[in-house]
């Protein structure tokens, strides 16, 4: 049984419910690539309601149909201006898979339906925002925008790109998570600023016009840095790696510089990050009236929602600095934590629900237990301009202790109405190894059988690219928490992900990691493929070669054909990939992990299923060629006017 809820519960969301709150227009409109639901997990619920609690009136375009602006234009002009994003993911990484292969569903839809934005939909929605009405300001900002402010590399059309205020042609780009900036840009175009004039605002970014030129906002050239022009970084590798040095060591808001980029004539300019929300700032964006639903508008559900509706968010950021990853370039590297009384309020709410069964998902973050955790010395953490505050040891001016988190917990499950709470977003293993009452705590009553870990690589010269800590991390953590677990009278289960065809693994340290996962009786059923996401510090290795932070060469993988080796030794055990394993072993002189021993990955002889795999894979390819051919022959039959009226 689901709750239900009249429209005028969220946020309008067309013309009609506009009209019904008795607004002539809203001062805000929000273009999101996701369905609307009013839960703070949602990027458009929480800065929504986050402008509406300061005073504005905010309405939602959700995946509006972009093939035109008349959407857009139904739902009439905003006063203030546009706030524009492609929703909670990259548009790219949402619609394909490492493969570049489309993929089947959306998490972000309704009954995950696919074909509900478009491709790159930043610059699209920005570009029916124009069209529909000019004169009012494009504000571009969300995941998106955030790892596409510069230059960057684009995995999927495999060439530089230029920062999206380029293509989409925004008056301003607000990176980061943007409460704080959204509201701080409408009380001042409320004021009669322009929005030239909020070109002095921390996380934003802009372009300068031909003849403009660069204010002394934070300093001047004495604190600004240079970086090298698109024009040149799309063919430099050396160049395009001391782009992302520059960039990635420019991060911390308490000394970071302001970063200029020449755009073809024109100057890119990229603000010094916003500060750390304050606890009570965090406190106020969570505490908003949400209804923790989707909008009533849709038939069927999202399936984004199924899985976090009863989930809690006690902290956000990330200090972790995995080279893989892009939380810490879009939420930022400080821990920001809500206050136990702001959690446990929503705990309490979400408890009294008609439809709460009792069991919360996850009372969790980026990582969940860095909750309250921060340098110990601010004078230190001024000046610091460290990537990683655990790579490659634990940073001794980092405060670990895991109590807060304990105590949390603890008063979360006494909550009327709560059965379980889960900590289902994963865990930094390298913290949670030396905290006794931590792990004790989690087996006996957060972990619901398994428990999700990201070893992500055995090899050191691998996890020593990805900024991670050494397997044997790995071990020492999961001896304790199964301990852990046979004290609490508990069977369970560590959930390990690990990584294929990410920079500097190759064959052989994959070999190396099907191994280990033999060894220890690992058999993942879903392979992590390395996706290089705009920015990335991974993405800079597997495009240019060259680990931006030394500088040194470093093997990636190019071709879709290598990844398939690499995933299949990931999944050594399953029979349909026994020629590319057995291939793979052979090439690597490995013929030791061929047989009956215990140590071995494959058998002699391959086993039906292989063959059968193989006879399909062949067909396919005949059929394919087939068909080609057949399209070649009508093609040359046609004259070059054919087909047009």
């Amino acid at each position: 049984m689901s709750v239900a809820h009249s429209t005028d519960a969220f946020l309008p969301t067309t013309a009609a419910e506009i009209a019904a709150r008795g607004w002539d227009r809203p001062d805000i409109v929000f273009v999101s690539g996701d369905a609307y639901v009013d839960h703070p997990s949602f990027a458009a619920a929480l800065l929504g309601r986050s402008l509406e609690a300061a005073g504005f009136k905010v309405a939602i375009l959700s995946q509006p149909d972009w093939k035109s602006a008349d959407a857009w234009r139904e739902l009439g002009a905003p006063r203030l201006f546009y706030a524009v994003s492609a929703g909670n993911m990259d548009s790219m990484i949402n619609h394909y898979t490492a493969n570049k292969k489309r993929r089947n569903d959306d998490a972000y839809s309704p009954g995950g339906e696919i074909e509900l934005r478009p491709d790159r939909a930043t610059n699209v929605y920005a570009q029916r925002c124009r069209e529909a009405f000019r004169d009012v300001p494009v504000v571009i900002g969300g995941v998106e925008a955030s790892l596409r402010r510069i230059a960057h590399y684009d995995y999927w059309s495999e060439k530089v790109r230029p920062s999206v205020l380029v293509s989409t042609k925004a008056d301003l780009l607000g990176f980061g998570m943007g409460e704080r900036s959204i509201v701080e840009i409408a009380r001042r175009i409320d004021g009669g600023e322009d929005v030239r004039s909020l070109r002095d605002m921390r996380g934003v970014a802009y372009l300068l016009g031909a003849k403009e030129e660069l204010s002394d906002d934070f300093g001047g050239e004495a604190e600004t840095r240079a970086l090298p022009a698109y024009e040149v970084v799309q063919t430099d590798h050396v160049a395009f790696a001391t782009m992302t040095r520059v960039l990635h060591h420019e991060t911390n808001p308490l000394n970071a510089k302001r970063l200029t980029q020449p755009h073809a004539g024109r100057l890119l300019v990229i603000n010094p990050p916003e500060l750390a929300l304050e606890e009570s700032e965090l406190d106020a964006a969570y505490d908003q009236p949400f209804t923790r639903r989707p909008h009533p508008s849709y038939a069927e559900t999202v399936p984004a929602w199924e899985m976090i509706r009863d989930s809690v968010t006690i902290m956000r950021g990330c200090f972790g600095g995995c080279t893989f990853c892009s939380i810490t370039m879009h939420q930022g590297r400080a821990i920001q934590s809500r206050s136990k009384g702001s959690i446990l309020r929503e705990v309490e709410a979400l408890a009294a629900q008609p439809d709460f069964k009792g069991h919360i998902s996850d009372l969790g973050g980026p990582t969940a237990n860095m909750y309250r955790m921060r340098c110990s010395k601010p004078e230190v953490e001024t000046i610091c301009r460290r990537l990683s505050c655990v790579h490659p040891t634990v940073c001794k001016l980092l405060e670990t202790d895991h109590a807060p988190t304990v105590e949390l917990l603890r008063e979360a499950r006494a909550v009327k109405g709560v059965k379980k709470v889960n900590v289902a977003s994963g865990i930094r293993m390298d913290l949670a190894a030396e905290e006794d009452e931590y792990l004790e705590e989690m087996a006996a009553h957060h972990v619901s059988g398994h428990l999700k870990v990201a070893p992500e690589h055995v090899s050191e010269h691998v996890l020593n690219k990805m900024k991670k800590p050494s397997v044997a991390s790995f071990d020492v953590f999961a001896e304790r928490f199964q301990a852990a677990s046979e004290r609490a009278g508990k069977e369970q289960y560590l959930v390990p992900y690990f990584i294929a065809s990410h920079p500097g693994s190759g064959v052989k340290e994959m070999i190396d990691l099907a191994v280990f996962l033999k060894a220890r009786g690992y058999k993942p059923l879903q392979v992590q493929d390395f996706i290089p996401a705009p920015m990335d510090i991974a993405t800079c290795m597997h495009f240019t070669g060259l680990d931006p932070i030394t500088m040194e060469p470093i093997e990636t993988v190019q071709h879709l054909r290598d990844r398939k080796v690499q995933r299949a030794l990931m999944q050594f055990f399953m029979p349909e990939n026994w020629f590319t394993v057995r291939r793979a072993l052979l090439d690597e002189g490995r013929e030791d992990l061929i047989g009956k021993g215990p140590q071995c990955l494959i058998p002699e002889t391959a086993p039906k299923e292989a063959l059968a795999a193989r006879r399909r894979s062949a067909d396919a390819s005949v059929r394919g060629a087939k068909k080609d051919a057949g399209a070649k022959r009508r093609s040359k039959g046609r004259s070059p006017d054919s087909g047009r009226d």
